[in-house]
């Protein structure tokens, strides 16, 4: 959520960045629910002013032994229309902070502008594709021929865009979960959390999902509570409505949780597979800063993200999203997209974002500056430390064998109790 004093003051540049965001969002309406705001809140002082003024000069008559009964008369009149003005303020001022829900973030100075993925800008490639001496296979095929992916029985239980793992699957999928967390917390200085994966909807509207994002999030019926998209939304809002002191930060947690989401936007797209589910595993790193460290703290997040794909030996490439490509919360963004053969192209496996204030804001979470004693909002960053099923996925194809079979990359044989190969 953007500032109001900041929109109002700045209308050019807000007008100017909803244009590189390909954003319809309709500023005026909510810029005239704020002129509507400041007026009635004009009227309302003046007449709390009168009815002030007026109750001391009762007093002052009553002394003197005058007739009172007009000035009652008018300062009745003067409450029920501050009673009234004061009903047309708060639907005014509901109205107004739900439009300023769906209102984007502001984009970095460094974000690049752009219309879609394809002005997005690549940052940098690491490791180089396999040359395979054989007809490749995508995972989902190696899955079935394996035995251990089964779309026709996820589907059975969930409908499309579910998968049930069997054996060597499953257990790959666990390993990763434990080897990234390992990595993130042994290596690194991140906090593991595990968090519900049912919320309250404020936790949803903290994070920025709702209300802008609703079709895209499952919703328990009768009541106000969702299964989370990401742990961006649990690891974050572990601090909703909490004022932080400043020895406290930075704070760095990481965590696993399933994610749902109905992808309601996607359409056809990656019907087959795991690219795009409706349940998937992640491991979610966040972070939160004082806001003169969150881009240095980006950076640092992105070679977290990019440390699990090196260990793992996949080859991959970052690049920095453009403005109408960016994610609704995000004031600069990393996507890393890793290599898949069966497409030959680079896909995303991890998105890692500073939402400066944008977060915190909604949320309200602030920390209080130990020399000032003034509280601050903080900033709130988020990035996948991977997405587990696109990890797996690239796992089976690039480590595909002419035989079908697939070999586990060395870093995790550990983890799958000695196993070398899935064959």
């Amino acid at each position: 959520m953007l500032e109001m004093r900041y929109i109002r003051e700045n209308s050019d540049k807000v007008k100017e960045f909803l244009k590189n965001r390909k954003s319809d969002f309709d500023l005026d309406a909510l810029l005239k629910y704020d002129e509507v705001r400041r007026n009635l809140l004009q009227e309302v002082e003046m007449l709390k002013k009168e009815r002030n003024e007026s109750s001391s000069l009762i007093g002052k008559y009553k002394k003197e032994g005058k007739d009172t009964a007009e000035l009652l008369s008018r300062m009745q009149e003067v409450s029920a229309k501050i009673k009234e003005l004061d009903q047309k303020l708060a639907e005014n001022d509901e109205k107004q902070l739900l439009l300023n829900y769906t209102i984007p973030n502001k984009l970095s100075p460094d974000t690049p502008i752009g219309n879609d993925e394809d002005d997005n800008v690549e940052i940098r490639k690491w490791g180089t594709p396999r040359e395979f001496d054989f007809e490749i296979k995508s995972h989902d095929e190696l899955g079935v021929n394996l035995g251990i992916l089964d779309f026709e029985r996820g589907a059975k239980l969930g409908g499309s865009r579910f998968t049930v793992y069997k054996n060597a699957a499953a257990r790959l999928e666990r390993a990763l979960i434990a080897f990234m967390i390992d990595v993130h917390t042994q290596e690194e200085d991140f906090e593991e959390i595990f968090t519900p994966q049912l919320v309250k909807k404020e936790m949803m509207i903290g994070t920025g999902q709702l209300p802008k994002f609703a079709e895209d999030a499952y919703k328990i019926e009768g009541e106000e509570m969702y299964l989370i998209p990401t742990a961006e939304v649990t690891l974050t809002n572990l601090h909703n409505g909490e004022i932080l002191d400043e020895e406290e930060l930075p704070k760095h947690y990481c965590g696993y949780t399933a994610c749902f989401r109905k992808e309601a936007g996607s359409g056809g797209r990656d019907l087959k597979g795991l690219i795009r589910q409706h349940q998937f595993n992640k491991v979610e790193m966040v972070k939160i800063v004082k806001p003169e460290t969150s881009y240095d703290e980006l950076e640092s997040m992105v070679n977290s993200a990019e440390k699990i794909l090196q260990k793992l030996n996949l080859p991959y490439r970052v690049i920095s999203l453009c403005s109408g490509d960016i994610g609704f919360s995000a004031a600069k963004t990393y996507d890393l997209e890793v290599w898949v053969p069966s497409q030959n192209k680079y896909r995303e496996i991890s998105s890692c974002s500073n939402t400066e204030d944008f977060q915190a804001r909604r949320a309200m979470i602030k920390y209080r500056d130990k020399e000032t004693k003034k509280s601050y909002f903080v900033h709130t960053l988020n990035g996948s430390g991977l997405a587990v099923g696109r990890t797996l996925l690239a796992i089976m194809e690039n480590y595909q064998q002419a035989d079908g079979s697939i070999v586990i990359p060395e870093v995790l044989v550990p983890y799958m109790g000695g196993m070398t190969v899935i064959k």
